[in-house]
């Protein structure tokens, strides 16, 4: 089995076709981590065929638990992990298919750049493209850390607790050199198709930055109503050009900046502070 494609889907039934329609006919098969849906999103990637794998789990706030639940899963010498709500484009599926097939033991995993869809366009300045990341890898070569909402895998370097592990013993897997290359044509991904899903996806990260403090956390009042809202503003929608973007770029600028209160917000509540003297 040459390639799997590794999903986690949590009430995915209105873009699960995204990855599914555009990488089916490329992968060996497909590992769905379903974290509970209750929407027909196990029904809709069942209908796909024989290829498709779906391991139920819960719907963990650190949601990247079950990505790593997926890739763990996988049977494939090569991964590819997608969002439920990413696509592939010929172009890219062409790049895809030549790497799996030449098998470069030099390479162990591969940058993909991405387009981000807000509300009417693909987001192309303010910091958001080529916005990179690892999505093709060796099967054992990757995982998640799990601490942060908008990581990456990280490459595991420890090569040879690694080829132990997986019993690869051939020399052709003992001189790889965990070099990771890069893509050239781009994930297209739909996350915000309309500004409602937007705003879900925007509590939900603004929790998981929450839930993932330490507990004896302290948050500067100054710093997330003032200096790190303005400060992502200017970077996003000046120093990086997002005005070029338009409304959107506009509209995307703006609340990342201003997720910073939310956070802070959700920070006090769990903390139970309510006093003024606090702050």
């Amino acid at each position: 089995m040459k390639l799997s494609l590794c999903i986690a889907t949590f009430n995915e039934e209105k873009n699960i076709h995204y990855p599914l329609d555009s990488a089916y006919d490329l992968v060996d098969e497909v590992v769905i981590v379903d974290g509970g849906s209750a929407d027909k999103t196990i029904e809709v990637v069942k209908s796909y065929g024989k290829k498709v794998r779906v391991i139920t789990s819960d719907n963990p706030v650190m949601f990247h638990k079950n990505k790593q639940k997926a890739i763990e899963a996988a049977k494939g010498e090569w991964i590819l992990q997608l969002d439920a709500d990413e696509e592939l484009t010929d172009e890219l599926k062409g790049e895809i298919r030549s790497i799996v097939i030449s098998n470069n033991d030099k390479v162990v995993a591969y940058w993909l750049p991405r387009k981000n869809w807000f509300l009417s366009r693909f987001l192309m300045k303010g910091g958001q493209y080529p916005d990179y990341t690892v999505r093709l890898y060796r099967n054992g070569y990757a995982r998640f850390p799990c601490k942060d909402v908008h990581e990456n895998v990280e490459i595991i370097s420890n090569l040879k607790t690694q080829i132990s592990k997986l019993q690869l013993k051939s020399q052709k897997f003992e001189n790889l050199k965990l070099e990771i290359g890069y893509i050239k044509n781009p994930i297209s991904h739909y996350a915000d198709p309309d500004f409602s899903r937007y705003l879900l996806r925007w509590d939900r990260y603004t929790t998981a930055e929450v839930e993932r403090m330490p507990k004896d956390t302290h948050l500067s009042f100054f710093k997330y109503f003032c200096w790190y809202p303005k400060k992502t503003f200017f970077l996003m929608y000046f120093r990086h050009k997002g005005f070029m973007d338009g409304f959107p770029g506009f509209v995307f600028a703006l609340f990342s900046s201003i997720r910073f209160w939310v956070i802070y917000v959700k920070w006090r509540a769990k903390k139970g502070l309510s006093s003024l003297s606090s702050l």
